[in-house]
């Protein structure tokens, strides 16, 4: 357990706050870094983005604060992203505090791969539930050409590893025109004979400057995705899935598995959004699109109390867009191209 100084005697679990649109805050999105050790075409240039100063980086036990008192107002959920959270040193250690945080009761993971295999028996010893693992192509070539990285072995790996200890594998791969489409079927054939759900993600225009995205150039959208599958595969059975969940899931007759597809450009699913998002360096969205509603590291460094950190909190969480549309809307500037999906939370 954890000691006193970060789980506030004074701040006891509440009923879920609820936002201005009826939705719940449920499941925080932590982003231990904004580093990573590949360079995705559609997250960042070749050349990578400009990193945070690791001390304006939040400390892990500012963290371990933040998610405290978030399970206070009716967070039970966390998912560590980045950059890539292996990157970041001491992670396990970390994961295995936060995992015993009182009010927390599903602690998940996304990863890129190349770091996470050794590190698989400590995820199922802490009760890691799933690992989203960001795998775009099952072939080496363009995986290089994707990722800039030789590194699809050592993603491999991990995946192989998570399924031997029983670990729900979840692989996100990201849908780009020109660059994986052929991919498309050999990765949802994986849930044919394996117990994996395979998500197709809609491009989205949060890549650091390396290309200019809009919706001319991102034309495989969610619609487009299931047809191209049931052309090969034949009609997609709709999936009951939980409340907030991203994905619309289905299930292809005969496959152990799923596949899924996120509409995160077309952003159909913001009507059950129950998250937020904490970025490494302590900004708080509530929306993926939004440019940032609270700065978290100036509160605790600032010397802010527990309750003062908790009332900022929740008020950043009840008054939300009502989608990303309209979140977009509200960025002083809307040029979404120079945000890397590494500095916003994976």
């Amino acid at each position: 357990m954890l000691t006193s100084t970060l789980l506030p005697a004074t701040i006891t679990p509440a009923a879920t706050l609820i936002d201005q649109h009826g939705r719940p805050l449920e499941y925080v999105r932590l982003a231990v870094t904004d580093r990573c050790n590949l360079r995705c075409f559609y997250c960042m240039p070749e050349q990578g983005i400009q990193y945070m100063p690791k001390n304006e980086l939040l400390s892990y036990e500012e963290m371990l604060r933040l998610v405290g008192l978030l399970a206070g107002l009716g967070v039970r959920k966390v998912r560590l992203t980045g950059g890539e959270p292996f990157v970041r040193r001491d992670l396990v250690p970390f994961m295995e505090r936060l995992a015993a945080l009182p009010g927390i009761d599903d602690l998940s993971l996304t990863t890129n791969g190349v770091l996470t295999a050794p590190h698989v028996p400590a995820l199922a010893r802490m009760g890691v539930k799933a690992v989203n693992l960001s795998l775009d192509t099952l072939d080496r070539e363009r995986f290089f050409q994707i990722t800039r990285r030789d590194e699809l072995p050592r993603v491999m790996e991990t995946f192989h590893a998570l399924l031997e200890a029983g670990i729900q594998v979840k692989i996100n791969a990201v849908v780009m025109d020109g660059r994986n489409i052929e991919d498309l079927v050999p990765l949802a054939t994986l849930s044919r004979d394996l117990p994996v759900d395979v998500r197709f993600i809609e491009e989205m225009p949060f890549n650091g400057g390396s290309h200019v995205a809009t919706p001319a150039s991102l034309p495989w959208h969610h619609g487009r995705i299931r047809q191209h599958l049931e052309n090969h595969f034949g009609a997609l059975a709709p999936v009951a899935t939980e409340a907030g969940a991203t994905a619309s899931e289905y299930r292809i007759a005969g496959h152990r598995g799923t596949v899924g597809i996120i509409a995160a450009y077309s952003r159909t699913f913001c009507g059950t959004c129950n998250r937020l998002r904490l970025t490494a360096e302590g900004g708080i969205k509530t929306c993926l699109y939004d440019q940032g509603v609270l700065d978290v590291r100036a509160l605790l460094r600032g010397g802010a109390s527990d309750a003062d950190v908790v009332e900022a909190l929740a008020n950043a969480f009840r008054y939300r867009a009502a989608n990303g549309f309209e979140a977009e809307s509200q960025r002083p500037l809307h040029q979404l191209n120079f945000e890397s999906m590494a500095t916003i939370g994976g």
